[in-house]
């Protein structure tokens, strides 16, 4: 079995999307993760980062060779000012793919799952037209907390941890098989060192993931996922 990612993390390239807004701000779908801190690592291009927290809205700029990170119950939404490009390093792989993201959808698309997920679909059609709508949505529903302020944030809040209440066993396996096993791995490793024990180091090996195809209309962006089970084992040089 190839290694996982080191401490179990999830990786994938994002091209921002350049589509217009009715407020000016080309960019993606804001959005909040609920158990994941998300890095940007800024590879090429300029944007910024709008982020709304209970301390409130800041707006962060981004440029080539810039890390930002942002934790679980942080509303960001990426802006692009030119051909924004950047390499996404997530905390815990799988449970972003689990659920774990809720859009910043106006209230009445929040009120159960099955509103949520048919405001996350959106129908039929051209899935890039899908997504644009979805993200304008996302957009709205951002503008309407910033105004609101802490009241509206709080009920944002509660209505995305009600959503995601029934995909928690899967998100507590995704963390356990990952995240938490290395971790653990780790934490058995030093105890072996202590005891002079030094075996798993003849268990090196190494794994290499190709550069991915954009293969998925993200939230943010054009996504590019780095699929751990396509890695290969480079062979012995020779």
């Amino acid at each position: 079995m190839n290694p996982l990612l080191p401490g179990g993390l999830g990786l994938s390239r994002l091209r921002v999307y350049p589509w217009e807004t009715e407020d000016g701000l080309p960019g993606g779908s804001p959005h909040m993760h609920l158990t994941g801190t998300e890095c940007y690592a800024v590879q090429s291009g300029t944007g910024r980062l709008h982020t709304l927290t209970a301390e409130g809205l800041r707006k962060v700029p981004l440029a080539a060779g810039d890390a930002v990170w942002f934790t679980p119950g942080t509303i960001h939404r990426a802006v692009n000012t030119g051909d924004l490009r950047v390499q996404i390093v997530m905390q815990n792989d799988g449970l972003p793919e689990a659920g774990d993201a809720v859009m910043t959808f106006p209230p009445e698309y929040l009120e159960s799952p099955d509103a949520y997920a048919s405001a996350l679909s959106l129908g039929e059609g051209d899935p890039a037209e899908r997504a644009r709508r979805r993200r304008d949505l996302a957009i709205t529903g951002f503008g309407e907390l910033v105004a609101g302020g802490t009241e509206a944030l709080e009920r944002f809040y509660a209505a995305a941890v009600a959503l995601v209440a029934g995909r928690l066993d899967e998100w507590e396996k995704a963390w356990r098989d990952k995240a938490l096993a290395a971790a653990e791995r780790t934490g058995a490793q030093i105890d072996a060192l202590r005891r002079g024990d030094g075996s798993h180091l003849r268990e090196a090996t190494v794994a290499r993931l190709a550069a991915p195809a954009e293969s998925a209309f993200g939230m943010c962006g054009y996504l590019a996922p780095y699929p751990r089970e396509r890695a290969v084992t480079p062979p012995p040089a020779t």
